[in-house]
Formats: structure tokens, C-alpha cells, sequence
């Protein structure tokens, strides 16, 4: 398994919706690209001046992430994000 450094969290990005509320099916092009992703694991925390910094996500959080962020990476046939803490937006509830 991929363990996060610092303040890194390991994300698996959520499918995109194919289907609009009304029922309409987007075409493959059509499809925003999703920012709601799974929190998979979280690094230990930064450290600053002697004091760790928390982390406010944990594994199993349902994320908001910036739209560019992140570094991809592929493992065992599966595709991850590791983003900065700070490049995530929000919890989802």
C-alpha cells in the first residue's frame, strides 16, 4: 500500500455522473471532471518549528479537491491522487 508523507493524502477520485438530473446521458466529453474523491490514506502530519500540525482529513473522508491538484499515480491496476492537505477544499458530508 502507498503510505503519504508530511502533510500528503493518498485520494481515489469518484466517477463522474453519466446522467444528468433529468435523466439526459452525457456523452464521455460532456462529463465535468469530478472533484469529490475518497480519502485512501493520510501522511503523519507536517511538522513546524518542533510542533506537529494536525490533520484534519482521515481515511474513508469524502473530500472537495482543487481541480489541478496533485500528483497521479497508478498502483496495482488502480489510479490515486496525492495531494497537499491544503489542496483539499472541503469534507463532505
Amino acid at each position: 500500500m502507498i503510505k503519504p508523507l508530511s502533510d500528503r493524502v493518498l485520494i481515489k477520485m469518484k466517477e463522474s455522473e453519466e446522467k444528468t438530473k433529468s435523466g439526459i446521458i452525457l456523452a464521455s466529453g460532456a462529463k465535468e471532471k469530478p472533484q469529490v474523491a475518497e480519502v485512501i490514506e493520510v501522511g503523519p502530519g507536517k511538522v513546524i518549528d518542533e510542533k506537529p500540525m494536525p490533520m484534519y482529513v482521515k481515511k474513508g473522508d469524502n473530500v472537495i479537491v482543487s481541480q489541478y491538484a496533485g500528483t497521479e499515480v497508478k498502483y496495482n491496476g488502480e489510479e490515486y491522487l496525492i495531494v497537499k492537505q491544503e489542496d483539499i477544499l472541503a469534507i463532505v458530508d
